[in-house]
């Protein structure tokens, strides 16, 4: 593990199909970060998925979870408020909104053109 967390585990982190874990150190720096300012326990649903993980192998294109750049965290109603706001404030360039039904989560990622993704961008699932 090339990076620490107070507040994460590299357990949490795995890739649920493979058991890898190859999170991005400076992703976790900017994640510990979040986690510092939000002051709140966050579940993370999704972490690092390798390409061969079933959603990234239906893709055409392997997503930003591929990079270790990319966490999927249980928050929903004024909650997911708040950590959306503190995301754009702290320079997470995609936001991608689930808030509807069971399930309810807010992705975070911190790519850039160069990686290949445009950003910064929102969407919702």
């Amino acid at each position: 593990m090339s990076w620490e967390s107070p507040y994460f585990s590299s357990e949490e982190m795995k890739c649920s199909h493979t058991g890898l874990e190859k999170m991005d150190a400076g992703f976790m720096e900017l994640l510990t970060e979040l986690r510092a300012a939000y002051a709140k326990p966050m579940r993370v649903t999704s972490a690092y998925r390798d390409p061969t993980h079933p959603i990234e192998a239906k893709k055409s294109k392997p997503g930003a979870h591929t990079t270790g750049k990319a966490v999927d965290i249980a928050v929903a109603r004024g909650e997911a408020h708040e950590l959306m706001h503190l995301a754009f404030a702290m320079g997470f360039t995609g936001i991608g909104v689930q808030q509807k039904g069971d399930g309810r989560f807010i992705h975070l990622d911190n790519m850039t053109e160069e990686d290949g993704f445009p950003r910064p961008t929102v969407w919702s699932y």
